[in-house]
């Protein structure tokens, strides 16, 4: 029916349709789903049903996954509690001495709730919330107010438990729990590293830094810590279950969900109302979620009886790039792609082509899954679809490009962490080898 295909011609052929569907707004599942139809429709008499069916129940019927609407739902209660009031006054008299003051507590803050939601957008949202009026009323600089919360507010994808970590787990078959126990250290990096940049900039411009608030006794600031103690509970209960070994992944999620009740119905904020928000917002985006991946397996598997990720592979061994300059070069890709797509679609359209590269340049695919989450979150704070600029935009006032402009150093300091995690792989891989010794 069709005229055979050189595989150059074919990966054109099926590029320009993917463009072409994801240009004409449909939606990314249906369009990786179809761009696998033509694929095999050109390539092999294979029944497509029963390929179509095999892959979408296997990427589906996973215990992993299980984990995904659970962690979702945990930040979407948590979206809904005073957490971030809480955590604002209680961080704020421990930071007055750092030059930058109160800016800091957009960048711990943002670090604190990022290991109880798994969510850029709900961090982003929840401390926003109350910093943003604090800050503004007390005379700090809009731009680095705007900048270091849509920064930050990206923390929430690489400190676990983090959404995009357990999609890229489950479609890189890898170990959840290994790639969580990656994103530690280069967290605590990129928060340094904003911190560093927060400091900087006030001693640079001290005018734009106003004077400390009144010095607090140390009981006071005590008391007001004392704040922060449920959410540091609930991180350290669920995280040390996970490192232990007491629980998997998704028995972690099941009880920082229930933490995050109780957390709700102490604050006080546990209501039907607000407990069938956050189930239904969970479920729309888990379902979201659940169709990319099942469009993506099918487009995986198609790609498969192509050969076009083998030949790929094939042709990168063949001209000898060092692992940096292959590393550069999906820098440049995931850039692009960060401003088109959002991070979810960013994995799983890229992981049947990539990650067959990746192994074969000798990668570590704990590393890369942290690699990729970085620039995942570099596309949360990138026009033209930087979810956390829209956040921020709604909150604010302002208009996207002021929210972006804002944004951009911290951009640029996600490319350094980067730089520092190909340069020094041991940052991510210490943890996980420790936890796992081969």
């Amino acid at each position: 029916m069709f005229p055979a295909l050189g595989l150059p011609e074919l990966s054109m052929v099926l590029l320009g349709f993917l463009i072409a569907i994801l240009a004409s707004g449909v939606w990314i599942a249906v369009g990786l789903g179809l761009v696998g139809l033509l694929a095999m429709v050109i390539t092999t008499n294979i029944p497509i049903g029963q390929v179509l069916a095999t892959t979408v129940w296997s990427a589906s019927a996973s215990w992993t996954l299980a984990a995904l609407p659970l962690f979702i739902w945990m930040g979407e209660i948590l979206f809904r509690t005073r957490l971030s009031e809480q955590m604002f006054k209680g961080l704020s008299p421990w930071l007055q001495w750092l030059p930058g003051r109160l800016i800091h507590t957009n960048i711990i803050g943002c670090g604190i709730f990022a290991a109880v939601s798994g969510s850029s957008a709900a961090t982003c949202a929840t401390i926003g919330k109350i910093a943003l009026p604090e800050l503004k009323k007390r005379g700090y600089d809009d731009s680095m107010a705007l900048g270091s919360l849509a920064g930050s507010g990206t923390l929430g994808l690489l400190i676990p438990p983090s959404i995009p970590m357990v999609v890229y787990a489950v479609t890189a078959n890898v170990s959840v729990l290994q790639v969580f126990l990656g994103g530690f250290l280069p967290g605590a990096l990129v928060m340094a590293l904003y911190m560093g940049y927060v400091i900087i900039w006030s001693l640079l411009n001290p005018d734009k830094t106003p004077p400390r608030d009144p010095v607090m006794p140390f009981l006071t600031k005590l008391r007001e810590s004392a704040k922060l103690a449920p959410c540091l509970i609930l991180i350290a209960l669920v995280f040390l279950s996970l490192v232990l070994g007491f629980a998997t992944a998704t028995e972690c999620a099941a009880w920082g969900v229930m933490g995050a009740l109780l957390l709700a119905w102490w604050s006080g904020t546990l209501t039907w109302p607000t407990l069938l928000e956050s189930i239904m917002s969970a479920t729309r985006l888990t379902c979201m979620i659940m169709l990319i991946l099942a469009g993506a397996a099918f487009c995986t598997a198609a790609m498969a009886y192509t050969g076009i990720p083998a030949a790929l592979a094939e042709w990168v061994k063949g001209q000898q790039l060092s692992p940096h300059m292959l590393v550069l070069a999906l820098t440049c890709m995931y850039i692009i792609l960060g401003c088109l797509i959002d991070g979810i679609s960013m994995i799983v359209l890229t992981a049947v082509i990539v990650l067959p590269m990746v192994k074969e340049a000798g990668f570590d695919l704990v590393w890369f899954g942290v690699y990729l989450i970085i620039h995942v979150e570099m596309a949360q704070i990138t026009p033209p679809v930087g979810f956390n600029l829209f956040v921020l935009q709604n909150m604010s006032g302002k208009d996207t490009m002021t929210v972006a402009k804002a944004a951009f150093p911290f951009f640029l300091l996600l490319n350094v962490a980067v730089i520092i995690i190909t340069t020094f792989p041991q940052i991510v891989l210490y943890l996980p080898k420790l936890a796992f010794p081969d």
